[in-house]
């Protein structure tokens, strides 16, 4: 890789995002280039600055890094995505690495880790945090082969947008969070039951809860 890693930050905590800037300040190599506070702001800063790696808290307002992560995979596929997070809950770890996420580590560790995470990111190498690593790849273990979205009949745009209208927003909060037009949302909308061989909207969503979307905040 040619120049400093860049880096971007997601997490609702200012003192904690303040930590991560001061310590990549004295860091060779590490660029930090962007912070956010929630989930809607990563999936922002991943589409319009993309970082080589993303540092993402697990839980934060608004939307959270887990429902985020799905969003970025989608639009930013090229950002290497790194969970942050307080507590090692195998349901978001497992939740995260099923969703795309290169890296795992807890908020506590030793900078020297999270450099060698960042490092291994940017890479495109997968590694975790002492402390999770061993669950990590036991969980990684039966998931062999490569990772399919669910229903993948779907293009992305059209699976976004139904994970949000599982979730119960309307058309015109998910136009604002995918920052489209809400004409374009109907659009979307319209062609989803078809591509999934249902009659209705209703059916579509049916579909889209039991293949585990609709979770989004």
């Amino acid at each position: 890789m040619n120049g400093p890693i860049r880096v971007a930050i997601a997490d609702d905590h200012a003192l904690f995002r303040q930590g991560v800037r001061a310590m990549f300040s004295t860091v060779d190599g590490i660029e930090l280039v962007a912070e956010a506070e929630d989930g809607d702001e990563a999936i922002r800063i991943a589409v319009t600055t993309s970082p080589d790696v993303l540092l993402l808290d697990v839980r934060m307002p608004r939307r959270s890094g887990v429902d985020a992560i799905r969003a970025i995979r989608a639009r930013a596929p090229q950002v290497r995505v790194v969970m942050l997070t307080m507590v090692d809950a195998d349901e978001a770890l497992t939740s995260a690495l099923r969703d795309g996420a290169i890296g795992y580590v807890l908020k506590g560790a030793d900078p020297d880790e999270l450099v060698r995470v960042v490092h291994a990111a940017a890479r495109g190498e997968v590694l975790f945090g002492a402390s999770i690593a061993p669950r990590a790849t036991a969980l990684l273990r039966p998931a062999a082969g490569p990772w399919h979205p669910p229903l993948p009949e779907l293009r992305e745009r059209e699976r976004e947008v139904l994970d949000l209208l599982a979730a119960g927003h309307g058309t015109t909060e998910i136009a604002g969070r995918l920052h489209v037009s809400v004409k374009t949302v109907r659009n979307v909308l319209a062609g989803i039951p078809g591509r999934l061989g249902v009659a209705t909207r209703d059916e579509a969503i049916a579909l889209a809860r039991e293949a585990g979307l609709g979770r989004a905040g």
